[in-house]
């Protein structure tokens, strides 16, 4: 055996495969409920679980959670037959379904920048499904058998949840033989003994050796095809052994393969966690780092990265995430400082539906404070300069009565604010986004 080319093959099918892995292990554990209703923010297969409300400020169990949007996720199994997914009709209100593939591409975003904002049914279908179907449904054909559709509707804050739990409730999924009967999600389906509920999908998949991942790759690959442009990775990963259609043989390992496999899984593992801690992931202008994902081609390793990073990313053309943890010379945002992010007037964030910027510490989560404020947006009641400019206070303590309406609290420690875009305009897309830096007052 060529030990250094096998060690290179090893790494990059790591990283090949370590979204696909980390795809179902969430899964896994997301549906592992008997119906939507048991534990929040989880449901079966091929039903929707609602997020209603904001996570609460000590909340820990998602990194960097949005205030902008309420989610409905489903996982979708077309494997027996299609379902038909139905998006409503907002009246106006932003939302978007974006649709990921196992290997976490998406591929289809029902919703307002795509169809309009308005009441539209789709069957999603698998890859070899054709036959005919009900007039008024339209074929959105998912490269794998499994999907999962990533639902966010506009929430204009706790006051608006009822008006975003009614288009909640519009969201629905029937399989395609029970269409335009009153059909009924089961409630009491079974669930897996085996299924680790506790542990986070990302901390269970970064636990696994590289034999390990790549055995329990072998066997989803069998049910979740690749895609047309990965022959060439998948005639260098049948040098180690990995075959598309056939189960990993581990016990044909040698002992020093073995290690070559590991050894490489944990280099390409610091590879990725380094490559995201760094920054060197995103794009960069200025001060502020911009991480776009949703489709990958054959760059496995961004992929892989974004999977880690943030499983879900949507396109571009939907959501752009610029954050930053410096000010504007560079040094450290942290609370014991005041700072100032001041746009010019006609220079705000280029979004075509909404924008806003949201607080996190240095662990990327939200943080209890005075005024239980964690984002501060275009919809908000801002107050603008009498020359069309705009001034934002990220600091502990209130700026002071006539200000408070720009304040964004930040924690005693380091933090790291995001902006997020939503529907970007097209010349940001094109251009790039120039943000100003966040200036240090005093």
């Amino acid at each position: 055996m060529d030990v250094h080319r096998a060690g290179e093959i090893a790494f990059e099918a790591y990283q090949y495969a370590y979204s696909l892995v980390t795809m179902d292990v969430t899964r896994r554990q997301a549906t592992n409920v008997p119906n939507a209703t048991a534990k929040p923010m989880k449901a079966p297969v091929n039903q929707f679980a609602h997020f209603r409300r904001y996570p609460e400020a000590t909340a820990r169990e998602v990194v960097r959670f949005n205030f902008d949007t309420l989610y409905s996720f489903a996982w979708l199994d077309v494997t027996e037959e299609p379902v038909v997914l139905s998006v409503p009709d907002s009246g106006g209100r932003y939302y978007l379904t974006p649709m990921l593939d196992m290997w976490s591409d998406v591929f289809a975003v029902p919703g307002t920048r795509t169809t309009g904002g308005v009441a539209r049914d789709f069957a999603v279908v698998g890859p070899g499904w054709s036959q005919s179907l009900p007039d008024g449904i339209e074929v959105l054909r998912a490269p794998t058998p499994v999907t999962w559709v990533m639902g966010r509707t506009q929430c204009n804050g706790p006051g608006d949840y009822a008006n975003v739990h009614a288009i909640q409730d519009d969201y629905r999924i029937v399989p395609l033989s029970q269409w335009g009967s009153d059909f009924v999600p089961p409630g009491d389906v079974d669930v897996d003994p085996a299924v680790d509920d506790v542990t986070a999908p990302l901390d269970q998949v970064n636990a696994m050796n590289g034999v390990e991942l790549l055995a329990y790759f072998a066997e989803l690959v069998k049910v979740h095809p690749p895609h047309p442009h990965d022959y060439p990775i998948l005639e260098r990963l049948k040098t180690i052994g990995l075959v598309v259609g056939e189960s990993f043989d581990v016990d044909a390992l040698t002992s020093e393969q073995r290690g070559v496999i590991n050894d490489s899984a944990v280099a390409a593992l610091q590879d990725m966690v380094g490559s995201v801690t760094d920054g060197s992931l995103g794009t960069w202008v200025g001060p502020w780092v911009t991480i776009e994902g949703g489709t990958y081609g054959t760059d496995y390793r961004r992929r892989a990265m974004v999977a880690m990073a943030g499983l879900g990313c949507n396109l571009p053309e939907d959501a752009l995430y610029p954050g930053t943890a410096t000010d504007a010379d560079g040094g450290q945002l942290t609370g014991d400082r005041r700072y100032v992010l001041r746009f010019e007037a006609g220079q705000l964030p280029p979004a075509d539906a909404f924008w806003s910027l949201t607080m996190y510490d240095e662990a990327g989560f939200q943080v209890p404070n005075p005024i239980n404020r964690f984002a501060i947006g275009d919809r908000d009641a801002l107050q603008f300069d009498v020359d069309g400019s705009l001034e934002l206070y990220l600091q502990q303590e209130s700026p002071g009565p006539g200000r408070e309406s720009n304040w964004l609290p930040s924690p005693a420690g380091p933090f790291q604010p995001m902006l997020r875009i939503y529907s970007p305009k097209p010349e940001a897309l094109r251009r790039g986004i120039a943000l100003p830096p966040i200036q240090l007052t005093s």
